[in-house]
């Protein structure tokens, strides 16, 4: 029996675009790739100004927001993932997030 191997390339990230929706990112090959932020729930609870403070990182493998500490690769977007964070973990990050905006706001506390 012989077996076909084919060896796809991924293209890299070229340039980012969070909405309040939606999370779009367009590729080198040309295409764009689109999905729910709802995918992504430290995005959901990013402001817009955390949501536009990405990088690429990687020479285009992926993206990361250095403010919320997310780390989303082109690969994973084009095979249909969304976010692998556990809710335990989703929870812990909020308390603290929801702990340093309220130290932020009454620094004399």
């Amino acid at each position: 029996m012989s077996t076909l191997t084919i060896e796809i390339e991924v293209p890299y990230a070229q340039d980012v675009i969070v909405t309040s929706e939606l999370l779009n990112i367009d590729l080198s090959d040309g295409r764009s790739i689109s999905v729910p932020l709802a995918w992504f729930p430290r995005l959901v609870y990013a402001n817009q100004k955390e949501r536009n403070n990405w990088r690429i990182i990687g020479r285009g493998e992926g993206v990361h927001w250095e403010d919320i500490d997310e780390d989303i690769s082109v690969e994973g977007l084009l095979a249909g993932k969304a976010s692998g964070e556990s809710n335990v973990s989703l929870k812990k990050w909020i308390t603290k997030r929801l702990a340093q905006q309220n130290a932020e706001a009454d620094p004399g506390c």
